[in-house]
C-alpha cells in the first residue's frame, strides 16, 4: 500500500482538467457581482432587480444539478460532460445578444443548468478516482477554478464591462468555454458504463437522514451568508466607501486571491480536521461580516475584508463539499448533485435575502450584516452535527482513515 505522502502527490489529470473547465463556469457565475450598474442602467432596472440575475442563476443550479444527475445517469460521463459545457457556452452567447431584461434572465438560467449538470458530474467522477482520505483535496482542485475564477475571470469581467460594455464579458467566458470544450474532449478519460446500474429509488433513502440535511443546511448557510454581501460589492465599494469604479476590479480580484489562498489552506487541513475548518471558517466569515457592516465607510478596511472574507468562504469550501460526500456516500448519483444544489441554495437566498435589505431602505451595508446572521445559524448547525458525528452511519471525512481509491466511477 503507497504511503499518505506517495498518495498526496498523485492527483489524476482528469481532476485539474476539471478544475480548468470550473474557472469559465465559476466566472460566469460571479462576474455579475461586477457587472450589476452596467447592466441596470443599459436594460433600465434597478440593482435590486438586476441582483436577481445572480440568484436566477444559483436557482438554476440548485434545480438542474438533481435533475441532470438523473436525467445522464445512463449516458457515458465524458459525453454528458462535452454536451453540458457546450450548452453552458451556448448561454453565455444567448445571454451576451439578449436585448432585454428578460431574455438575458432567461439565459442566466440555462447557463446554470448546464454549469449544474457540469459541476455535479465533475465532481462524481473527480471523487470517484481518489481515495476518502483525498476527497477535500480533489474538492479542492475543482474549487480552485471558482477561485482562480475570483481572482482572474471576475475582475476582466468587471474590467471588460467598465471598458467596452457588460456583453464583452459574456463573449469572453463563452470564448473560455469553447477552450474548455477543447480540454474535455482531450484530455477527460473515456468512463465505461459499468454492468451494475445505480438504484435511485435506494439512492433517495438518503434524504431521510437528518445529518445529510444538517449538512445541506451548514452548507447554504455558509456560502449564503458570503454572498449576501459579495453580490453587492461592486455598489458597496463606489456608492458607500466611495471607491473609483476603476478600483472595483482590482478589489474584487483581492476577494478572488484571498479564495485561492484560502482553498488551497483548507483543501490541505480539511481532511485531516474537517469540522475544524468549517468551525473556523464560517466563524471567521461572521466576524469579518460583522466588521464589513461596521466599517463600510472605509476605504482600507473594505479593501482589506473583501480579501479576507475570500479567504475564509473559500477555506471552509473543500470541507464542506467532502462533508456532503461522505455523508450522502450511499448516493454516488446524487452526491455531487446535492452538494451543487447546497451551496447554490445559499447563493439564491443570499442575494435574494440582500436585496430586500436594500429594497427596504438600509443601504448597501447592510447586506453584511444579513450575511453575518446566515453563518452565523450555520454555526450553530456544525455544532450540532458535531455533536451527531459520532453517531453517524457514515465514517465523516475528519478521519484521515487510509483506505483503498475507490472503484471505476459507478454512475
Amino acid at each position: 500500500m503507497p504511503s499518505a505522502d506517495t498518495s498526496r502527490s498523485r492527483m489524476p489529470v482528469a481532476v485539474y482538467v476539471l478544475g480548468l473547465s470550473v474557472f469559465a463556469l465559476g466566472t460566469s457565475e460571479f462576474m455579475l457581482s461586477g457587472l450589476l450598474p452596467p447592466i441596470a442602467e443599459d436594460l433600465g432596472v434597478s440593482i435590486p432587480r438586476a441582483g436577481l440575475l445572480i440568484s436566477a442563476f444559483a436557482i438554476g443550479m440548485v434545480v438542474g444539478a438533481p435533475l441532470l444527475a438523473v436525467a445522464t445517469l445512463r449516458l457515458p460521463r465524458r459525453t454528458t460532460l462535452i454536451a453540458l459545457i457546450t450548452l453552458f457556452g451556448l448561454g453565455q452567447v444567448a445571454g451576451a445578444v439578449a436585448p432585454n431584461y428578460a431574455l438575458l434572465f432567461v439565459s442566466r438560467v440555462i447557463s446554470a443548468l448546464a454549469c449544474a449538470g457540469f459541476w455535479a458530474v465533475g465532481a462524481a467522477v473527480a471523487i470517484s478516482m481518489v481515495p476518502m482520505n483525498a476527497r477535500a483535496r480533489a474538492m479542492a482542485v475543482m474549487i480552485g477554478g471558482l477561485s482562480i475564477a475570483n481572482v482572474l475571470g471576475v475582475p476582466a469581467g468587471a474590467f471588460l464591462g467598465d471598458q467596452f460594455g457588460w456583453r464583452s464579458a459574456f463573449w469572453a467566458v463563452a470564448l473560455m468555454s469553447a477552450v474548455a470544450l477543447v480540454g474535455v474532449i482531450a484530455l477527460i478519460p473515456r468512463i465505461p458504463i459499468p454492468d451494475s446500474r445505480p438504484r435511485l429509488r435506494e439512492e433517495l433513502r438518503i434524504y431521510r437522514d437528518g445529518t445529510v440535511w444538517l449538512s445541506i443546511g451548514v452548507t447554504a448557510l455558509a456560502a449564503g451568508g458570503v454572498f449576501c454581501a459579495f453580490s453587492y460589492l461592486a455598489p458597496l465599494l463606489t456608492d458607500v466607501a466611495g471607491l473609483p469604479e476603476g478600483s472595483v476590479p482590482a478589489v474584487l480580484g483581492l476577494f478572488g486571491v484571498g479564495a485561492l489562498i484560502g482553498t488551497a489552506i483548507g483543501g490541505r487541513f480539511a481532511d485531516a480536521h474537517l469540522f475544524g475548518v468549517m468551525l473556523g471558517g464560517i466563524s471567521a466569515s461572521t466576524v469579518f461580516l460583522a466588521v464589513l457592516a461596521l466599517t463600510a465607510q472605509n476605504q482600507v478596511a473594505v479593501i482589506v475584508l473583501s480579501f479576507l472574507l475570500g479567504l475564509s468562504a473559500f477555506f471552509t469550501a473543500p470541507a464542506l463539499n467532502a462533508r456532503i460526500f461522505n455523508v450522502a456516500g450511499a448516493a454516488p448519483t446524487l452526491a455531487g448533485a446535492t452538494t451543487t444544489s447546497a451551496f447554490n441554495t445559499g447563493n439564491t437566498a443570499g442575494p435574494w435575502l440582500g436585496g430586500l435589505v436594500i429594497s427596504g431602505g438600509f443601504g448597501f451595508a447592510a447586506t453584511a450584516w444579513a450575511g453575518a446572521a446566515m453563518t452565523a445559524v450555520a454555526i450553530g448547525l456544525v455544532v450540532v452535527s458535531l455533536r451527531r458525528h459520532g453517531a453517524s452511519r457514515v465514517v465523516a471525512g475528519s478521519t484521515p482513515a487510509r483506505v483503498p481509491a475507490p472503484a471505476e466511477v459507478s454512475h
